[in-house]
């Protein structure tokens, strides 16, 4: 049991992807810019967070390769919504956000075993409380997409569009 990948514990992962993939292909520039409120983050920015924080952790954090296939090459400084909300993304750029970034995820699903998930995982160059066991690290990056969709999916819903259906 040691042995075995971790992927069948987040087999509804890959038709949650698909799922807010085609949400988002279908969004036009003015839903994008979208948000739950004039204070939060566009939809655009949401969802590129999402997206960017899968690399930050599973690649800045985690030491996991395929950070170079994605537009987050400097997700540990530069993510949309927390430290960028000039720079736009539309509808085709976040589905090859989610794409890019979801290949990292698939590669970890197949590679980390439960046996690994104890692991820890340390990065004193981010400061002394960067310190976490590797099944920690997946489980975040599993709530953290679940937590942003939600945001998204009731923000669709609250200006009159479909909301996400990720079942």
């Amino acid at each position: 049991m040691n042995d075995a990948p971790i992927r069948r514990f987040y087999d509804s992962w890959p038709r949650f992807n698909d799922r807010l993939k085609d949400a988002v292909a279908g969004l036009t520039q003015e839903q994008l810019a979208l948000g739950p409120s004039s204070a939060a983050w566009p939809l655009w920015a949401t969802i590129g967070h999402l997206a960017c924080q899968r690399v930050f952790w599973l690649c800045d954090f985690a030491g996991e390769p395929g950070k170079e296939t994605t537009p987050f090459l400097n997700a540990a400084y530069h993510c949309p919504g927390d430290d960028d909300l000039v720079n736009v993304l539309d509808a085709q750029q976040l589905v090859s956000a989610l794409d890019a970034t979801f290949r990292i995820i698939e590669q970890c699903l197949d590679s980390w075993t439960v046996g690994s998930l104890p692991e820890v995982i340390r990065r004193p160059e981010f400061g002394p409380d960067w310190v976490m066991p590797r099944g920690e690290v997946i489980q975040r990056v599993h709530d953290h997409d679940v937590w942003h969709a939600a945001q998204v999916s009731q923000t669709l819903s609250a200006h009159g569009l479909a909301r996400l259906d990720v079942w």
